[in-house]
């Protein structure tokens, strides 16, 4: 069994990391904490890179030295990462005495070989600095768009990728004079002389290591299209020395550098622990490299570490699988660090919301095989229906039912051999998607497993079955409590804190040296008693879901600014019409004449987010109700029907719905339902729903879930559901998309269903609930 090397993309240091970042440190985490749990020998490495441009920049920009910044953001770093419960071996960074011996040892093994090149470029030079001026310190007229202060290296605008020399009025972003291009010598890493070592090299680890899709394709394109020689010096004073006479007062570009940084910090923790790092990086033998990084980094993890290592002659610990995934966008764009857009690691931690929720989240939709977009309205539909309504059901119900009839002792029952061989089935499969870092898909395989133990408790009815069968019951609860116990196993490498939560009510934790692990799966030994029993996870509050969308809206400028004047986003508001002019009361010139009076402005309509909720709804949400003619089985979803509708229009119309574990076919069949008539339509499972039917549901108190289809059986297809007393003629927009809908909550009051304050009603009467006293309606 090799040793596992495992490595996170290194987190550049000069801000916060947001969602996305967070997927590739996460990612490692619980690559390494499943593998560890599986007996595998793992190291698992990262850290913040913090030379380069980017980090001037920042520090000229605050005022302070480029070491005070790194150390500022590598503790922010730290601390976010921690409460996240990543378990590093060794968080590190790349400013270290070590990171410098072995960049600048590797450099001159190519040196020796030939494989660096000096070249002369133009440069843009400041004299009044007395410097070359990297691109980031260039601003000037983009020559794409027009826009007066685009970056050397990107238009902000226009997003085009420039050259400093291409700016139109270059100005020096430092102390604003005009450069003037100069010749400088730069060194190049001869990548053309190395190429027949990486293709034969990538030949066979992309198929050994089992190389995701876009990690191959986008390392055949850069050797197909050509590899060309690149830079690897800067004229910049925060990065390592160039050991080279004739370029000693340059540095190493933070590219060069930074994967070297994964070897560094393995080589500062050996330091701190008293072994060699080389036995790690070294060691081919018997160590594979696992490394997990975002789609924008695969070149320089596949083709330019890969060269520097394979160009310096030694026997490396090369790459062996590369895990990298899609992007992750948030709401309507993309998550950025630079325009400061998303949700950022302090923005989770200062949420209320416990870190294994977020983890959840994340692993649920971890963009392996396309781009996934986070939305508030989809977090809390995953956490509450998914995480709650199905792995916290089961650990509630089941606890919840042996503590109070059985006094905690879990009672001695027969194994089911049927329902083990398919929990077996599952965790082999679970295993080998882990072995092939397929996180998302074993995560859930997992939650396969907690619906498979929730159908069982609810097909044998342990409530009657105690009485009546007790020897089903026991066999039942004593199942199902091993379950639990496998399930801690299972979901600690992506949730720790919950897991050692469900193991702590068999009094047992997972992992390290008294921990379960994998090896204790599907053991059918006695578990004896339950030491307690709690909810492993709250429900997420829609109202507060609805908070947080509102707070963290705009960049993280904006939102300070928001923060500074004490208001939520919002439009500007027109002044009060008693507030004083600026200046007012201030003696005209005597030649001034007097004003003409001006019109008042038209009041501006007040935008949907201030309106009153009842009100919000009223201008936003087309209810409609419609008839159920059809319902058959998705075929690709053991949750979803797919119900054919008349809506009262003279077409069929055809929706999903998750109401498997709830109704049977033939208790929907004919039923006239609430149907969201202007919900843009969605593709689930490969079936597009036109819309949305509304149903109401209620957490009972032995942990099961009530869910009611809101019934309007006296209408007919194609009546308006709206508010007691609406004008119906109030303008509808033609769709509206989730988060649209969700941001208006309806709820079941004492059985009646309600906006706010105000009653919905169908042809003129009410919408009740029967079985939902209380509860959300969606």
């Amino acid at each position: 069994m090799k040793r596992r090397l495992v490595t996170s993309a290194l987190p550049y240091v000069n801000n916060i990391p947001h969602l996305g970042n967070l997927i590739q440190v996460l990612s490692a985490d619980v690559f390494a904490r499943a593998s560890r749990l599986r007996g595998y020998d793992t190291l698992y490495v990262c850290g913040t890179d913090e030379y380069g441009t980017a980090t001037e920049t920042k520090a000229l920009e605050e005022g302070v030295t480029p070491r005070e910044l790194c150390d500022r953001f590598h503790k922010i770093h730290a601390d976010i990462y921690q409460w996240f419960g990543i378990a590093f071996d060794k968080f590190g960074r790349t400013s270290t005495p070590r990171q410098t011996e072995i960049v600048q040892g590797l450099f001159e093994d190519l040196d020796k070989a030939g494989l660096i090149k000096e070249e002369t470029i133009e440069q843009l030079h400041c004299a009044k600095c007395e410097r070359f001026l990297a691109d980031r310190y260039v601003r000037g007229t983009c020559p794409h768009c027009g826009y007066a202060d685009a970056r050397g290296d990107q238009c902000e605008s226009c997003g085009k990728l420039l050259e400093p020399t291409e700016l139109k009025e270059p100005k020096c972003s430092t102390c604003g004079a005009t450069p003037s291009p100069r010749s400088t010598r730069h060194l190049y890493i001869d990548l053309p002389a190395i190429r027949p070592k990486l293709e034969a090299w990538m030949k066979k680890a992309s198929v050994d290591g089992f190389w995701a899709n876009n990690a191959v394709q986008m390392t055949q394109a850069w050797i197909r299209d050509g590899l060309k020689a690149r830079a690897i010096t800067r004229d910049l004073k925060w990065g390592i020395p160039v050991p080279k006479d004739g370029f000693r007062d340059k540095v190493f570009y933070v590219w060069f550098d930074a994967p070297i940084g994964y070897m560094s910090i393995a080589a500062t923790l050996a330091d701190e622990k008293g072994f060699d790092w080389k036995s790690w990086w070294a060691d081919p033998a018997n160590v594979e490299l696992f490394q997990f990084i975002g789609k924008d980094n695969i070149p320089f993890h596949t083709v330019i570490f890969p060269s520097t290592l394979l160009g310096s002659g030694r026997d490396w610990t090369m790459l062996h699988h590369m895990s990298s995934t899609e992007y992750l966008n948030y709401e309507s764009g993309k998550f950025s660090k630079s325009k400061g857009v998303g949700v950022f690691g302090s923005d989770a931690v200062e949420s209320g919301i416990p870190a294994d929720v977020w983890r959840f989240y994340i692993f649920w939709n971890r963009p392996e095989r396309s781009d996934y977009t986070f939305t508030w309205a989809d977090f809390l539909e995953k956490v509450n229906g998914e995480l709650i309504g199905n792995l916290g059901n089961l650990a509630n119900r089941t606890l919840a039912f042996v503590q109070r009839f059985y006094d905690g002792k879990i009672p001695a029952g027969t194994p089911d051999a049927a329902f083990w061989a398919e929990v077996k089935r599952l965790e082999g499969e679970i295993a080998a998607k882990l072995e092939r870092a397929e996180l998302r898909d074993a995560f859930r395989q997992v939650f396969e497993i907690a619906d498979l133990a929730n159908k069982r408790f609810q097909a044998t009815e342990p409530w009657k079955a105690r009485t009546a069968e007790p020897e089903k019951a026991a066999s039942l609860l004593s199942d199902l409590c091993l379950v639990l116990r496998d399930l801690a196993v299972l979901i600690h490498p992506y949730m720790p804190a919950a897991a050692d939560k469900l193991a702590g009510f068999f009094g047992k934790t997972v992992g390290g040296a008294e921990g379960l692990s994998w090896k204790d799966l599907a053991d059918l030994a006695p578990l004896g008693s339950i030491t307690g029993s709690e909810v492993l996870f709250q429900k997420l509050d829609p109202v507060r879901i609805d908070e947080l969308r509102e707070k963290y809206a705009g960049s993280q400028k904006e939102r300070a600014e928001r923060d500074a004047a004490g208001s939520a986003p919002a439009s500007p508001k027109a002044a009060a019409p008693n507030a004083a002019a600026p200046n007012a009361g201030a003696p005209k010139p005597a030649d001034a004449k007097p004003s003409e009076p001006k019109p008042a402005p038209e009041p501006k309509p007040a935008p949907l987010a201030e309106l009153p909720l009842e009100e919000r709804f009223a201008r936003l949400v087309d209810l409609r109700v419609a008839k159920i003619v059809k319902v058959e089985r998705h075929p690709k979803a053991d949750k979803l029907y797919i119900e054919t509708l008349d809506d009262g229009s003279g077409t069929e119309r055809v929706i999903v719905s998750g109401l498997v574990p709830h109704y049977r076919e033939e208790e929907l069949l004919g039923k006239r339902i609430v149907l969201v008539n202007n919900l843009k339509p969605a593709k689930l499972r490969g079936v597009e729903s036109q819309g949305m039917l509304l149903a109401a549901s209620m957490e009972n108190s032995d942990g099961t879930e009530t869910v009611e289809v809101l019934d309007a059986s006296w209408a007919e297809p194609g009546t308006r559901v709206v508010l007691e007393g609406q004008d119906p003629s109030l303008p509808l927009p033609a769709e509206i998309d989730v988060d649209g809908f969700f941001s208006i909550p309806i709820r079941a009051e004492g059985k009646a269903v309600r906006v706010g304050s105000m009653a919905l009603v169908a042809g003129g009467a009410p919408l009740r609930t029967e079985r939902v006293e209380s509860g959300e309606v969606g």
